[in-house]
């Protein structure tokens, strides 16, 4: 049983770190590219509630991932593989901090609502390029991630190979 938890807790974690990754690409190749043609009039309702309702749910989500990846770092503490989970708590904590201290602020300003096009093209610049350094720690949990996953297949193959 414990066994098949650990596997879940696996699971889940990579369940998380590709949300992140998912969302975070989706919005550079979907959302952001329409940035300019926002004005402070159309800006708020494609803005504001989807950002609302990420910072609500990832909110939840990233205090599992915490939780997840120390699971798996006490699980491997013993073996090199432990490197993997410790990268991506500590990506995961950078972007959390990032979201919290820089992007957030830049969130508010957009909710209180902006009324010159000026300091909206402003806000949304700085807020897009903040987004780019979260993208590169939400890829990078994405690729540790998976980068323990392919060490995990490895080493059962190596350990096949050696009792044939």
């Amino acid at each position: 049983m414990k066994r098949l938890l650990l596997k879940i807790n696996k699971g889940l974690l990579f369940a998380c770190v590709s949300m992140y990754f998912g969302t975070g690409w989706s919005l550079i190749f979907f959302s952001l590219p329409s940035v300019a043609s926002l004005t402070p009039e159309n800006y708020y309702q494609q803005f504001v509630p989807p950002i609302t309702r990420a910072t609500d749910f990832f909110t939840y989500m990233t205090i599992l991932m915490m939780i997840s990846a120390i699971i798996i770092i006490v699980e491997e503490w013993k073996s090199i593989r432990k490197w993997y989970p410790i990268g991506i708590l500590g990506m995961v904590i950078a972007a959390t901090l990032l979201t919290s201290y820089f992007i957030f602020p830049y969130n508010e300003q957009l909710a209180a609502g902006i009324t010159s096009q000026f300091e909206l093209d402003e806000v949304l610049k700085i807020w897009q390029n903040l987004h780019l350094v979260r993208m590169g720690f939400w890829t990078g949990e994405w690729l540790l991630m998976l980068l323990y996953f392919f060490s995990m297949i490895s080493s059962n193959s190596d350990t096949v190979h050696q009792t044939e």
